[in-house]
């Protein structure tokens, strides 16, 4: 199985570029999963009673965010074993959350060890275009990412984030930018990277 992890600021479109790549895949005929590291953390979170949404995961203590962590990687790394040696499994997570108490690797050992990815990706875009995706998707509170300067200073810690998981574990890192109106370009890109 080959396993990447696409990582990306929150606005940056990594949803809409990995359901491109679902398509793409199924199309090609090759068993892929795609892994929401949030929903896995989010499931254990709201079953343990520690948060009521999503976005409250990235302010809990950095504690309960290592322990949810933890229990995510072995989860997914489960679910993606059934995919068999030619399957392509692609984690949606971050490479840091920006918390409180400041940025918190999203990829740390306990993490990327049990993970073990080929490729880890940093899905990028023009701050500016972040925002006003953003802007766009009412559904969730981000008012912590909403200024060009904190989405800049996201980005370059994501990309230190990801060279030194990338170290532990011997995978490659690679940027992909999600061009404004054709997040298809962004879903080829990954995929044939891990082909």
């Amino acid at each position: 199985m080959k396993i990447g992890i696409v990582t990306g600021i929150p606005g940056v479109g990594k949803t809409t570029v990995l359901s491109f790549a679902d398509k793409i895949l199924t199309e090609k005929g090759i068993p892929h999963k795609i892994a929401n590291y949030g929903d896995y953390m989010l499931n254990t979170a709201l079953k343990e009673g520690y948060v009521n949404s999503r976005d409250e995961i990235r302010k809990l203590r950095i504690e309960k965010q290592r322990e949810l962590q933890a229990l995510a990687a072995r989860r997914i790394v489960e679910d993606l074993s059934l995919l068999g040696d030619e399957g392509i499994g692609l984690i949606d997570t971050h490479a840091v959350i920006r918390t409180p108490a400041g940025y918190l690797p999203g990829l740390p050992r306990h993490v990327i060890e049990v993970l073990s990815p080929r490729v880890i990706f940093l899905l990028e875009a023009d701050p500016r275009i972040i925002l006003e995706r953003q802007k766009r998707d009412s559904s969730r509170a981000r008012a912590d990412y909403s200024d060009t300067t904190v989405i800049n200073e996201v980005i370059q810690f994501a990309r230190y984030s990801a060279m030194a998981s990338a170290v532990l574990v011997g995978a490659s890192v690679k940027v992909v930018i999600n061009q404004e109106g054709d997040p298809s370009i962004a879903a080829s890109d990954i995929i044939n990277s891990l082909m």
